[in-house]
C-alpha cells in the first residue's frame, strides 16, 4: 500500500513540477551577464546561493528550507532585472519566506537577526517590502515543487523496494550532494525530478548496488525521462561532485564565525580579560549570618559588570559570514 501511495504521490509531483521552474530566458541572460555591467551574474547568484546555505547551517534550518529559498531566488531573479545592490534583500526575504513554511514558528529567526547575522545594510522594513513584492510576482502560498521533494522520494522509494543493503543509502548525504549542485546555476535549468535521479543513479553507482540500480530504472520508465536527458545531467552532477570534493572547493557551509567590534568595544573587552578584584574574605572571622548573603553579592556584581559591559555598546554588531576554506570530503 505505502508503494502503491509513494508512486501516485510522485506522479502528482512530476505533473506540477513545471509550475515551479525558473524562466529559462531570464537564467541565460544571468549567464550571459558581464561582471562590470551592472547586472545580476552567474557568479554573483552562485556565491549569493553559497552565503543562504551558510546561514541556513548558522540558524539550524533544513535542507527544506535552503531548497525552497533557492527555487524561491532562481525564479525571481530570471523573471526580474534586479540590480547587484539588491540581491542581498531579495536572497534573505526569500529566506525568511521559505523557513516560514518549513520551519517551526518557534525556530523562525527574527527579521533584524537575520539582517544582522546576515551582514546586511538594510532595515528590517525594506525585508518586509521585498517579501512582498517576490510573494506577490511569485503567487507564493505553499511549498515548491524541487529536486529534493523527489529526492525524498524516490528515497522512500527505493527502500521500500530494495532487498538488501538499504541502510548504505543514505538520504543525508544526498542532501549534502544536492545542495553543492543547487550553488551552480547550470542545474537551476534542469528538471528536478531529472537532477534528483541523476543525483540517486550516481550514489547507487558508488555504493555498487545493481539491485538498486533496477530500482532507478523503473522510477525512470514510469515517469518517462527519456535516457538522453537523464544521462545529460547525470554526467554534470558527476563533475560537479568531483569538483567539490577537491580541497581546493570553498564549503560554503564551513564558514568561521568572527566579531567585528569596534575600537571601545575592543578596547572594553580587553579590559575584562583581567582577573576581576574581589574583597577578601578574612581568615578566622566568619559571620555564618553573613555569609550565604556575601557570596552571593560578589558573584552577581562581578557578573553584572561584565554583561554590562558586553551588552551595554551597540557599535560593534557581529558578523559570522567569513569564508573558511578547508576540505570536506564528500
Amino acid at each position: 500500500m505505502d508503494a502503491v501511495r509513494l508512486m501516485k504521490e510522485l506522479r502528482v509531483n512530476y505533473e506540477q513540477e513545471a509550475d515551479f521552474l525558473p524562466r529559462e530566458t531570464g537564467l541565460n541572460l544571468i549567464v550571459s551577464a558581464q561582471q562590470s555591467g551592472g547586472q545580476i551574474t552567474a557568479r554573483s547568484r552562485d556565491v549569493t546561493v553559497e552565503d543562504l546555505w551558510s546561514l541556513t547551517s548558522f540558524f539550524g534550518y533544513s535542507t527544506q528550507s535552503f531548497v525552497q529559498a533557492v527555487s524561491l531566488l532562481d525564479r525571481f531573479l530570471a523573471m526580474m532585472r534586479v540590480q547587484p545592490k539588491h540581491l542581498s534583500c531579495v536572497s534573505l526575504s526569500c529566506l525568511h519566506l521559505a523557513a516560514r513554511v518549513t520551519e517551526a514558528e518557534c525556530d523562525l529567526t527574527p527579521a533584524d537577526e537575520l539582517i544582522r547575522i546576515g551582514q546586511c545594510r538594510f532595515t528590517v522594513s525594506d525585508l518586509g517590502r521585498m517579501e512582498k513584492i517576490v510573494a506577490e510576482k511569485l503567487r507564493f502560498k505553499s511549498k515548491a515543487v524541487t529536486a529534493l521533494t523527489f529526492l525524498q522520494l524516490y528515497h522512500q522509494i527505493t527502500l521500500t523496494h530494495a532487498t538488501y543493503r538499504k541502510e548504505t543509502l543514505s538520504l543525508e548525504k544526498l542532501e549534502a550532494q544536492l545542495k553543492a549542485c543547487l550553488c551552480r546555476i547550470s542545474f537551476s535549468k534542469a528538471k528536478p525530478s531529472v537532477l534528483a535521479l541523476a543525483l540517486l543513479r550516481q550514489e547507487m553507482k558508488s555504493i555498487q548496488s545493481d539491485d538498486m540500480l533496477e530500482i532507478a530504472f523503473h522510477i525512470q520508465r514510469h515517469l518517462k525521462i527519456p535516457d538522453t536527458e537523464l544521462q545529460r545531467w547525470s554526467e554534470r552532477v558527476a563533475r560537479c561532485l568531483s569538483d567539490y570534493a577537491s580541497p581546493k572547493c570553498c564549503k560554503p557551509n564551513h564558514r568561521k564565525l568572527q566579531w567585528i567590534v569596534s575600537r571601545r568595544t575592543a578596547q572594553n573587552l580587553h579590559s575584562h580579560r583581567s582577573v576581576p578584584e574581589l574583597p577578601t574574605i578574612p581568615e578566622g572571622c566568619w559571620d555564618e549570618s553573613e555569609s550565604e548573603d556575601s557570596g552571593e553579592d560578589v558573584m552577581s556584581s562581578g557578573d553584572e559588570s561584565l554583561c554590562s559591559s558586553l551588552g551595554s555598546d551597540t557599535e560593534g554588531p557581529f558578523f559570522p559570514l567569513h569564508l573558511r576554506h578547508q576540505y570536506l570530503a564528500a
